[in-house]
């Protein structure tokens, strides 16, 4: 089943990566393995939409033989498999694409080649998100305007829990993360996913809340539950949302 893709090793911060791919009744499924030090033993993850190069990756203690990778890829075959039909659809930013901005769809209308900036606006159809100049620039336009618009309601949240717990971020940064909507360093510095901009506004108000929160208690005990509860009270509902609908949010690509 090992059949690498790309044969010569490319180290990237202490480990190895190279290709396979794994058959499953659908088709062929990319898979990137990963030889990693720092494990001892077999994952698996299945790679949200916005990483388009790779479906599925693999990591492994280094030195792990091809062999027992093939046997571990085929037990969880049927595993992959069920995760993978699971995942929403790809969205791709272009005219006529539709794409939620604050939770409400919105349709993306060329609005001539005019210069001018991206502006949001109610049409016939409904909501709609106008890119004004060039039509092949649409894609980049309106992810730099997604992100302005994620900065600018992050910031405003942000200031807004951090003042009712008394705390006082050290700096706040957008990343097109995977594996996290949010996180806070030892030192305050609050990261988000800029896609969050793309949930309803209360999911976006909880995120803030929850990494707010952090810079009082760094944990996911009680007490720091009790402190997300404190600035935001009713985040058991945003909370669920996000984790049942998070991945369509990954599935919107330029």
């Amino acid at each position: 089943m090992l059949s690498i893709l790309k044969k010569r090793p490319v180290p990237r911060g202490g480990r190895v990566e190279r290709w396979t791919l794994l058959e499953l009744e659908a088709g062929q499924v990319d898979v990137r393995v990963v030889e990693n030090p720092r494990t001892s033993r077999l994952t698996l993850r299945i790679i949200p939409a916005s990483r388009a190069t790779e479906s599925l990756r693999v990591t492994v203690p280094p030195g792990t033989p091809d062999a027992e990778i093939d046997s571990f890829l085929a037990r969880n075959a049927t595993w992959v498999a069920s995760r993978l039909e699971k995942l929403p659809v790809v969205t791709r930013i272009a005219e006529g694409a539709i794409v939620p901005l604050r939770g409400v769809d919105h349709t993306i209308r060329h609005s001539g080649h005019a210069r001018g900036v991206v502006a949001t606006g109610v049409s016939e159809e409904g909501p709609v998100i106008r890119v004004h100049g060039d039509k092949a620039f649409i894609p980049r336009k309106v992810v730099d305007f997604l992100k302005r618009q994620s900065r600018a309601d992050l910031t405003r949240a942000v200031e807004y829990h951090a003042s009712n717990l008394n705390v006082t971020p050290k700096s706040i940064t957008l990343r097109d993360t995977t594996s996290r909507w949010g996180s806070c360093s030892t030192t305050g510095a609050l990261n988000f996913s800029w896609r969050i901009v793309l949930a309803p506004p209360e999911v976006l108000d909880y995120l803030a809340a929850h990494e707010v929160a952090h810079l009082v208690e760094m944990n996911h005990s009680e007490r720091f539950w009790a402190q997300v509860g404190k600035t935001c009270p009713n985040y058991e509902k945003p909370k669920s949302w996000l984790r049942e609908h998070g991945a369509a949010l990954h599935a919107v690509q330029a």
